[in-house]
């Protein structure tokens, strides 16, 4: 499949052996995702690393001015002296290099075959920096450097993409080359479905992009403890979220991750709320119902239009459990099925009816305690 963190360490030794007096190099792919700019290596003779860079970064100094921004630009070699730049004029970036002891800089543009430009730069700490020998030996290697990360990088760019649109499970398992209509595999997990309050009607009154902004709000104080606890988001259903937290680690490690994330999301919307009416926001409430035990995990659709889901028993009484919340007034609910494998099972809400269930079952609180 390819190793770019290999491959990059394996390039800058080689220029190391040729005698080029590298001291650091950043090699910098770009992505193709909404929420990720770029991903890289940076090498030094101690140490090879990888980083990600968000889409965020793009609007900031960071980039602006930038060494990375200007060859991509423009598509040309950058070189900088930093013993005889001024420092005060220049990009940030210069002087934290020259603080580090770097004394000379050249960037880059590494081209993949279709075009795009990715950056790559180079630092010395020498005193006399790079000669025009060790600059002919970055540039004309530069073309074998790119076609050996190109593949790499498209496939890092698709699986980011998948995940961003799929979540990680999904993109995981489209990865692998499970994608025949019907393909499935069944799995114990926590499935947990969150619902915003009063949406309809926040839709008809509220302007679109204040709908747009306080979904954006709810979206994120639920999204990210469900990542943070090791769930897979699968569906936005309109103003609906249905995550799956498979039980890789046991089941007990499962409910109470599927828990923990649901008490860090109303832990979120608590503050959220607190701070709604000072910051010219409206206060938003949301419910979560929560079930656990075996679910279906594939593909299914038509010939020509196929989706990547959850679906049985435990998803349907997840869902049904979330209604219940707001006949009940409660903000979360979890059956009998989570609260057993928990050490404290919260507080019982007695037995109530669940459409598609012959009996009705009990439902709980979250506990103050997940452990």
């Amino acid at each position: 499949m390819g190793d770019e963190t290999a491959i990059v360490k394996g390039y800058c030794e080689g220029l190391v052996r040729l005698g080029v007096p590298l001291a650091r190099a950043r090699i910098a792919q770009n992505y193709s995702n909404p929420l990720l700019s770029a991903w890289g290596i940076i090498w030094t003779p101690d140490k090879t690393r990888r980083y990600t860079v968000p889409t965020t970064v793009l609007s900031t100094s960071a980039w602006h001015g930038s060494p990375f921004e200007y060859i991509v630009t423009h598509r040309c070699p950058l070189r900088k002296r930093l013993s005889d730049l001024n420092l005060a004029t220049e990009h940030p970036i210069y002087s934290e290099l020259a603080e580090a002891g770097a004394t000379d800089f050249l960037a880059i543009p590494l081209e993949h075959g279709n075009g795009s430009v990715q950056g790559t730069s180079f630092t010395s700490n020498a005193e006399t920096g790079f000669s025009d020998a060790h600059i002919r030996y970055i540039e004309d290697s530069r073309y074998a450097l790119a076609a050996a990360l190109e593949p790499i990088a498209m496939r890092q760019s698709q699986k980011s993409l998948l995940q961003t649109y799929l979540g990680h499970g999904p993109a995981e398992e489209i990865g692998q080359g499970h994608i025949k209509r019907g393909e499935h595999r069944t799995v114990f997990a926590a499935i947990l479905f969150a619902d915003l309050r009063g949406f309809t009607e926040k839709a008809q009154a509220w302007p679109e992009d204040q709908l747009l902004d306080m979904m954006g709000n709810y979206f994120e104080m639920v999204v990210a403890p469900i990542q943070d606890e090791g769930g897979d988001v699968l569906k936005f259903m309109g103003d609906g979220i249905l995550a799956v937290f498979e039980a890789d680690n046991g089941d007990e490690a499962a409910c109470q991750s599927v828990v923990a994330a649901a008490s860090q999301a109303l832990v979120n919307l608590d503050a959220f709320n607190k701070t709604a009416g000072g910051s010219g926001r409206k206060e938003i409430e949301f419910v979560i119902g929560i079930d656990f035990g075996q679910v279906t995990f594939g593909n299914i659709g038509s010939p020509d239009r196929l989706d990547f889901t959850v679906v049985g028993q435990t998803v349907n009484v997840a869902s049904r459990v979330q209604d219940l919340c707001k006949q009940l007034g409660e903000r979360t609910l979890l059956t009998t099925r989570v609260t057993k494998h928990l050490k404290n099972r919260g507080q019982s809400v007695g037995y109530h009816a669940i459409r598609g269930l012959s009996e009705d079952i009990e439902v709980f609180r979250v506990p103050a305690q997940v452990s």
